[in-house]
């Protein structure tokens, strides 16, 4: 069974974060959420995300991927170390990482966009090509492991490649 980490803060876009853990569940994927501290987290349209596990709670050699989501959430979650670390080590070994809208600031701040093609919302595009990204206008963009999708209207394409990125991973 594969199994990927959902991070979670306060002001996550509810659909970027709720659609890719149920759709991950619905292919047989174990999908933990995991933030600052366990507890109860809300995002910018109220939708409530009980987490039970801390970011030093656990492991990226334990999971195949990590999801970042979207909103305001990514602006505080990149302030951590430990998920900076968790970004970084999921890019080392080649395992799935998942970025939407304001995403890419996670990404930035970890170092792993370099060289890299991405997309995001477009307020981010600069903050992304500074952190050495190809920023593409289109609704995912896949590059190796690294899937990036623009907005909520995006969450299909966006999906379907986390969905088939996971399964071509060993």
């Amino acid at each position: 069974m594969k199994k990927v980490l959902q991070l979670v803060s306060n002001d996550f876009e509810d659909l970027e974060l709720w659609c890719p853990v149920m759709r991950l569940r619905e292919e047989g994927v174990q999908v933990d959420l995991v933030a600052e501290k366990p507890g109860l987290y809300h995002g910018k349209y109220g939708v409530p995300c009980e987490v039970d596990m801390s970011f030093n709670d656990v492991s990226a050699k334990d999971y195949d991927g990590i999801l970042v989501p979207g909103g305001w959430a990514p602006d505080k979650l990149r302030r951590f170390p430990k998920v900076l670390e968790l970004v970084s080590e999921m890019d080392k070994d080649g395992k799935l990482i998942g970025q939407i809208c304001h995403a890419g600031w996670v990404l930035a701040s970890a170092n792993v966009l370099k060289g890299r093609e991405v997309t995001s919302t477009p307020g981010i595009k600069d903050d992304l090509a500074n952190a050495g990204a190809t920023w593409l206008d289109e609704p995912c963009v896949v590059d190796r492991n690294i899937v990036s999708a623009r907005r909520p209207p995006d969450i299909p394409q966006y999906m379907k490649a986390l969905v088939e990125v996971l399964e071509k991973q060993k």
